[in-house]
């Protein structure tokens, strides 16, 4: 009986161990606050949105750039504008390639 109560309690105290393993690992991955500085149009490989949920604090976007993440807030101008213009990049360069697969 004793046993059985033991291998009850290490299942429960694995759970909540795994629950704040993943909890944290998922807090780990959101922005906290802004950078104070934006990477060129140029240099975005891409961008996510961060909204805010149980583990992220603050909405932003999480602009994506070579070896790094930035993150900006999306009520900014410049980011607006960062997103805007990553965007028409990102349209002229899949119409490029539908055209060069349509040949």
């Amino acid at each position: 009986m004793a046993s059985r109560k033991t291998c009850l309690m290490v299942a429960l105290c694995s759970l909540v161990i795994i629950i704040n393993f993943f909890d944290s690992a998922q807090s780990a991955s959101c922005c906290l606050k802004y950078s104070n500085r934006q990477p060129p149009c140029k240099r975005i490989l891409g961008y996510t949105i961060q909204n805010i949920n149980n583990a992220c604090d603050i909405n932003a976007i999480i602009f994506h750039a070579p070896g790094r993440f930035v993150c900006a807030d999306p009520s900014k101008p410049l980011t607006q504008k960062v997103m805007k213009c990553y965007d028409e990049k990102k349209r002229k360069t899949n119409k490029e390639n539908s055209n060069n697969n349509a040949s």
